[in-house]
This record gives structure tokens, sequence and C-alpha cells, in this order.
């Protein structure tokens, strides 16, 4: 995909965010993924796995340390999108709609940073004020060939009523 210039200050229309389908919409900073962040996660969602919460026992793990939640990785990607997606204007309000496809390509060890690189692949109207917008998105870990996470990421877009 060809990539697009970082959001722009100004707000994109929604026609000219949409002439913009096939394009990397933006890349996020860095972020480290550090244990007190994991284990907070695993307190949020009472998802307490050793190879998680426990570093001596992951220590012992062919994976060699704790490693993030899959899950705690793709909750981040509202965190990145808010980052790169560009602002549009007359928008009301969006909505997550779901995911079509999310695979866990490979781990996430504790201490590693990762980032979000967002491409628009669709931006097709449904009703008068409603748009559903198709990312494509995957976050990669700094250092490493295989991403963390591709996913197929659907939003709802509620534009303001003329």
């Amino acid at each position: 995909m060809k990539r697009m210039e970082q959001a722009a200050a100004k707000p994109l229309g929604i026609d000219a965010l949409r002439a913009r389908a096939g394009e990397v919409i933006g890349t996020s900073p860095w972020l480290l993924i550090e244990q007190s962040r994991i284990n907070a996660f695993a307190e949020a969602t009472l998802d307490h796995q050793f190879i998680h919460v426990d570093p001596a026992r992951a220590q012992a793990t062919p994976l060699g340390s704790t490693i993030a939640h899959g899950f705690l990785t793709l909750s981040l990607l509202s965190h990145f999108a808010e980052a790169v997606l560009p602002d549009i204007s007359s928008l009301a309000m969006s909505m997550n709609y779901g995911f079509d496809r999310v695979r866990f390509v490979a781990p996430v060890r504790t201490g590693s940073r990762i980032r979000g690189v967002f491409s628009l692949v669709a931006l097709e109207q449904q009703a008068a004020n409603r748009f559903q917008m198709r990312l494509a998105v995957t976050v990669e870990i700094e250092g490493e060939v295989k991403p963390a996470l591709v996913a197929d990421w659907q939003t709802v877009l509620f534009m303001v009523q003329d």
C-alpha cells in the first residue's frame, strides 16, 4: 500500500479520506510494554496465566520471559489509532464495529516496544450520515521481523446531520 502523510492538522472531509483507500494512514509512536502494564491487564481481565505474570516461571519456558496477553496488544489498537488517524470534518462520533480477522503472530516479550501501522482499506457509505471504515492494522515489535498482531478492523463513522 502507498504511504499517506501523517495525519494533517486540518481535518479531512469524508470524500478526501475515502480517496486515500489503499494508503498507509500512519504509524504510531513506539510503546514500551512493561511488566506493570501486563500485571494491570491481568488484574482487569482476571487472566493470571503464569506466562504473563510470573517472571521466574516464564524464564524457564522457550520464550525466556513473560509476554503480554494477546488481548492486551489488541486493546492497545485504540491508543495507537488515536495517535495516527486523521480528524474527520463533520464527524459526530465513531464506534468500534469489530474485527473480521485477528491473528496473534508473534509474542510480545516484556520490555519490548510495539507500534501500530494503519492502512485504510475502504470507506463505504451505509446511510446518509453513516460510513463504515475498514482498516488493516499491523502491530510491529521493534527489532523483530514478525509482527505481534495483524487485524482487519471495522469502525462506524456517524457524520453530523445536515
